[in-house]
């Protein structure tokens, strides 16, 4: 489970947090959507250590990240840019490299490799350096990387930005797997259909705030209107920043 309680961030004159608030609860796909700008990756970054916020605490499983980043950090897998694989490597030298910085060792670090290799069907590209490969294949090694500590938590900041269809819905089908499996899954975005298919919760976040909490159903319900774009337009009070 994520935590954040309060959160305050000012990054030169914009006040990217403004008082955040929310949980991610295991065993469900948490969004953030919001426009350009509405602070979701600085939310993101602070819940993953990689910023220190104003005031306010992020905790993941009851950790505070500020307090104890290493031990927070073990808890999480951070979905990385697909397209930014060390690309003379292999998959199976690029996972276990990351499963020896999230704090295994060696032994450890190759069979955990091995599984989630073996998890993800990754088989036949396991010995062949990342150079060249497809879109789908550096997603999944991407993913590979993320949850080969086997984290309770998997961070995605825009996770299908680039990618194609068909990458997309394998993309979606894992992190819906990821979820049955009882992880807590959050990710950030501003693409309603993406969304839409995949949240259990959705925190619409503007300015920094949350501006209302629930599945597409009931935030749609709460608006009144069909579709969840709408239902944003009217939650956020402008359509500037809406993807199709």
């Amino acid at each position: 489970m994520i935590s954040v309680n309060d959160l305050y961030k000012r990054i030169g004159d914009v006040q990217a947090l403004d008082g955040l608030s929310f949980t991610a609860e295991d065993g469900q796909i948490t969004g953030l959507l919001g426009p350009n700008g509405a602070g979701k990756t600085t939310c993101l970054r602070t819940v993953f250590g990689l910023l220190k916020p104003d005031s306010g605490s992020a905790e993941v499983e009851g950790i505070n990240v500020a307090v104890s980043p290493q031990e927070a950090k073990q808890q999480l897998g951070l979905f990385p840019d697909p397209f930014g694989l060390y690309e003379r490597l292999t998959p199976r030298e690029y996972i276990s490299f990351f499963a020896e910085l999230n704090g295994l060792n060696r032994k450890e670090a190759k069979a955990a490799a091995e599984k989630v290799i073996h998890d993800l069907r990754l088989d036949d590209i396991a010995d062949r350096r990342c150079k060249g490969f497809s879109q789908g294949q550096r997603m999944k090694t991407a993913l590979a990387q993320a949850i080969v500590h086997r984290p309770r938590n998997i961070i995605l900041d825009e996770p299908t930005r680039g990618l194609d269809v068909m990458s997309t819905r394998v993309l979606r089908g894992m992190l819906k797997d990821l979820r049955d499996q009882g992880h807590c899954v959050l990710f950030s975005s501003h693409v309603m259909q993406e969304v839409a298919a995949l949240c259990d919760q959705v925190i619409v976040m503007a300015n920094g705030k949350v501006v209302a909490t629930g599945s597409p159903a009931e935030l749609c319900a709460q608006t009144g209107h069909d579709s969840l774009e709408e239902a944003f337009i009217q939650l956020i009070g402008t359509d500037e920043g809406i993807a199709a």
